[in-house]
């Protein structure tokens, strides 16, 4: 199965066309230096079981304290995903047995969760928009994790992650192809860093996905959405912890395509959850699906239900910070940018900002293909970010001011910033210091103009009838002098003494 999906809402399948819908179950876990229930620290890097407190550990007697930190990240996040905030809440165990999981149940919120429904705006690749709704997000804490590969015949239980807080956010099934899936986590992750609710972390574990994926025929899923009767889809699958936008894409891929292959060879999708291979490049059954009542919910007797007030909601939303959407339309109304550049922006908070402090008195389309282009192409080779530059802000805007001022070409700026990248200086520092000022005379660049035709009488006379011959003397021009001709004045001599 190698076929890639198309982008399109329709699948070519041997028997006809076919419909991929899908809903996310985004784990995001909670930017707090404490766990949900216990003061135990939180952190990526410590020993195993160093930060595991007798709670996390499942000891008798052990009462949980409900973070209040946590409380607060929960209804902030809410609150950036426009979905309602209950102001009634229950946790609730989910009872289930396993080496890493302590207690024999994990606390969670099944029939009340802090947060309802909401509505996510989501930029496709095409520049268009598309919406996701939001069915839900809860709290809840993690389990623990298993290491299997230090001992051929035992395995080893580390509790740092025992009752770490999670939000978990539930999307409805609006999703339709792998490019608006791997879109909806990016801006997901986009928001909750906005938000400074989860640092969105995926090599880490930080934020992960469970994709259900499933197929039907051409024009059920408007059915669908017409009546509301989940039976015009076709049965899901559920992809535990997929943790990459790129694992993401592959592995729906991958299960959209199993699917309709079984279908079409007259077969019955069995629900249930799946992991993906990344070095197979295939999903592979782990269990069926679990349904609540296997897990015996029942609301959590050592704690009391929570109830929240709408005034310290009402507070929360008033110090929330400018969201990622928020900030597109700005910078698209204040800077005067396009479309596609305030979303590439925006696409990182960092980077949003170093903009900001770049363009203020500059030309702000001019700044945002520096930062966007040559900039952003080499913080990625290096493996940062923009929180992480080794170039200050003023320095492209002063690169910027320089372009402007008619001091260097967008030719000269480019060697420009390869000597500031390389740690020369300032950009004016290395006009100055490396003699790379733009050649202005009139007179000189005239008498360079002068000789190459001079020399090439035959390509001059061509030009009156072949006009698009001129870029052949611009560039000797810029040759003969080094590339510090200003490119403006070149073209307006070489017009006029060609006859142009």
């Amino acid at each position: 199965m190698t076929d890639t999906l198309s982008s399109s809402k329709l699948i070519q399948g041997r028997t006809g066309d076919w419909e991929i819908v899908m809903g996310l179950e985004i784990h995001a876990q909670v930017a707090s230096k404490a766990k949900l229930f216990s003061g135990a620290a939180v952190g990526f890097g410590a020993g195993p079981n160093e930060q595991v407190s007798l709670i996390d550990a499942g000891f008798p007697g052990m009462l949980p304290t409900l973070n209040k930190h946590c409380v607060v990240q929960a209804v902030k996040t809410g609150l950036g995903l426009n979905a309602a905030i209950n102001r009634k809440s229950q946790f609730d165990r989910k009872n289930y047995f396993y080496p890493d999981l302590p207690q024999g149940y994990q606390i969670s919120q099944l029939y009340f969760p802090i947060v309802g429904e909401g509505v996510v705006e989501v930029e496709a690749e095409d520049g268009s928009f598309f919406n996701v709704g939001i069915e839900r997000l809860h709290l809840e804490q993690d389990a623990g994790k298993l290491i299997h590969d230090l001992s051929p015949t035992e395995s080893y239980v580390d509790l740092n992650r025992a009752g770490t807080a999670l939000m978990e956010i539930v999307s409805r099934p609006d999703i339709r192809s792998p490019e608006e899936a791997v879109a909806y986590v990016k801006k997901i992750r986009t928001i909750l860093i906005y938000l400074g609710t989860c640092d969105g972390d995926m090599e880490k574990g930080n934020l992960r996905a469970d994709v259900n994926v499933s197929v039907c025929r051409a024009g059920n899923y408007e059915k669908f959405k017409a009546t509301g009767d989940f039976s015009f889809l076709g049965t899901r699958c559920e992809i535990k912890n997929v943790n990459s936008f790129r694992f993401i894409s592959q592995a729906i891929n991958y299960e959209a395509r199993r699917q309709i292959e079984i279908l079409e060879d007259g077969g019955k999708i069995i629900q249930e959850t799946r992991l993906y291979d990344p070095t197979a490049g295939e999903t592979r059954s782990m269990r069926s699906k679990e349904e609540a009542n296997d897990y015996r919910y029942f609301p959590d007797p050592d704690l009391l239900p929570l109830e929240l007030e709408q005034a310290w909601i009402d507070d929360i939303k008033a110090h929330l910070p400018e969201l990622p959407d928020a900030k597109r339309r700005r910078l698209m109304a204040d800077y005067g940018l396009s479309q596609y550049d305030a979303v590439v922006l925006i696409s990182e908070q960092a980077k949003a900002d170093y903009f900001e402090k770049a363009a203020k008195g500059r030309d702000a389309k001019l700044v945002a293909n520096w930062v966007t282009n040559e900039l952003s192409a080499r913080l990625a080779a290096a493996a940062k970010d923009f929180s992480e530059s080794p170039l200050p802000a003023s320095y492209v805007a002063e690169l910027v001011a320089l372009i402007e001022e008619g001091v260097i070409s967008s030719k000269i700026a480019k060697e420009v910033f390869d000597h500031v990248w390389n740690g020369e200086g300032s950009p004016r520092a290395v006009v100055e210091a490396r003699g790379l000022v733009q050649v202005n005379d009139t007179g000189a660049i005239e008498k360079a103009v002068d000789e190459l035709i001079a020399a090439n009488p035959d390509k001059a006379a061509a030009v009156a009838e072949k006009p698009q011959a001129l870029g052949w003397f611009v560039g000797q021009v810029m040759k003969a002098t080094g590339g510090k001709a200003n490119p403006a004045s070149v073209n307006e001599i070489l017009k006029a003494k060609l006859g142009l």
